[in-house]
């Protein structure tokens, strides 16, 4: 038996605890022996750095890289909290410098120029000259204006008024479905990253254990069979890797696509969902604004309905008779005259009663729409808190199940392996498994960000619950 072949046995001994301990003790001494004359284990361990952990199991860097490896990280490992108020301001300064957002400040400015300019006379006076060129010439000068009887200035301003409030609780509206769109995005990019560096790490992982198995076959401890079942775990991480990183490219592509760049400040903010979450089941739904009634998204219908009876307010002043003054000075010859004027539209041939009706009709629409749109996010708020609750408590579940006690059993998993306990295929089976159960907790997570931005984005109260 060479030096190199008596190596190699060695670490098979070792992985499969055949040696007692005095047996350790005595074949150690001998490989260090044989070792020393030209570095054969020193070579064989140095090429192998999973296989020195392996050996070295409580070294704490052999637990983190094998927690790593399956992508359960280990309690030490795990990312550190960053509160939601420490990045999401730098966020929405970016966010409000969107094209998109500054656009719909210009439409804040417009709305409020169109007051003004609804707060202004209806008539202008008139002023009328006139020559009479005759046997005694004539010249007259008149003066008129017609009255705003009907208040026709007044019922322009309520209805400025109104489209103002109308296109400010719909630009409020259209900002947190763009915000909840953007953070959406974001959140499936750190996703997306996850996965990817889950599938690199798998990879990386399952091309170290494929080095050991050459190793174990060269000491007869691993069948043909199994290694070529590793070679082909090997083919298909690769396979993920590439479908992984494929997905985080066209994650990377929304968010230049939504935001203008890819790199953003983000964290996880699962924890503040679960505290609104908590909220929405202790208090009363009134006290925390999402009584249906009161939500942002239902003020634009609430408003229309407002701006429909103004709409046959309207009809009725713009039908008004509104009676015209005038007076009058005039020269003929010598003669010096004065008068005055008044005249009055008479709606004989046509009342407007039909205008009027159809005006009337519109308020019974608003109304309706109203009432439909309150049964939408009425429907969609009782989905909302039917089912992110239970999200969140299957997440907690996958926590405490999977990602905690995940690291033991792939470090249990990996030990039987080499020991010859478990079968190859067994153990590869087994670390799907786990492998599957990490990749159920990215989705579980993308879905609880999914259902609350999307409600927040949908009601309106996105930016409200940021403080904007």
């Amino acid at each position: 038996m060479n030096k190199t072949t008596l190596a190699r046995t060695l670490a098979c001994l070792f992985r499969s605890g055949l040696l007692s301990c005095g047996l350790v003790l005595a074949a150690g001494l001998l490989a260090f022996a044989l070792a020393a004359e030209n570095d054969t284990l020193e070579v064989f361990l140095e090429t192998n750095p999973l296989e020195t952990n392996a050996l070295e199991i409580k070294a704490p860097e052999a637990e983190v890289f094998k927690a790593k490896s399956l992508g359960l990280p280990a309690k030490e490992t795990d990312t550190p909290y960053v509160a939601l108020g420490q990045w999401l301001p730098e966020l929405l300064t970016q966010f409000n410098q969107l094209p998109e957002v500054q656009a719909q400040l210009v439409k804040q400015q417009q709305a409020k120029l169109a007051i003004q300019a609804a707060d202004r006379a209806v008539y202008n006076p008139e002023l009328g000259l006139n020559y009479q060129n005759a046997d005694t010439d004539a010249y007259s000068l008149g003066l008129s204006q017609t009255l705003d009887w009907g208040d026709k200035r007044g019922v322009a301003t309520q209805r400025a008024e109104l489209e103002a409030q109308i296109l400010l609780a719909d630009i409020g509206l259209e900002r947190s479905q763009m915000l909840a769109e953007r953070l959406l995005a974001l959140a499936e990019q750190a996703q997306s990253r996850k996965a990817l560096t889950f599938a690199e790490q798998q990879l990386r992982f399952t091309k170290a254990q494929l080095n050991i198995a050459e190793q174990r076959l060269a000491a007869g401890d691993l069948s043909n069979v199994e290694l070529q079942l590793i070679q082909l775990e090997v083919a298909s991480n690769t396979a993920d890797y590439a479908l992984a990183e494929q997905g985080a490219l066209v994650a990377d592509g929304k968010v230049i696509e939504l935001l203008g760049d890819n790199n953003f400040a983000f964290s996880e903010f699962i924890k503040e969902i679960g505290f609104f979450v908590t909220q929405a089941k202790q208090a009363p739904a009134a006290e925390l604004g999402t009584s249906t009634s009161a939500l942002p998204a239902l003020a634009s219908a609430y408003q229309q309905v407002l701006l429909a009876r103004v709409n046959a307010m309207q009809v009725k002043a713009d039908t008004s008779a509104d009676p015209t003054i005038s007076l009058a000075a005039e020269k003929e010859g010598t003669d010096n005259k004065l008068g005055v004027g008044v005249s009055i539209p008479l709606q004989v041939r046509n009342n407007y009663s039909e205008l009027q009706a159809v005006a009337d009709k519109g308020i019974a629409i608003a109304e309706q729409g109203y009432l439909a749109r309150e049964r939408v996010l009425t429907a969609k708020q009782k989905q909302f808190l039917y089912a992110l609750p239970r999200l969140l408590e299957r997440y907690q579940d996958w926590r405490e199940l999977v990602q905690v006690s995940g690291a033991k059993a792939a470090k249990s998993l990996s030990q039987q392996w080499q020991a010859g306990d478990v079968s190859t295929s067994e153990y590869l089976q087994s670390r799907r498994q786990l492998a599957a159960s990490y990749l159920v907790g990215l989705n579980l997570e993308t879905a609880i960000y999914q259902s609350w931005l999307t409600w927040m984005g949908e009601s309106g109260q996105l930016m409200p619950f940021f403080g904007w």
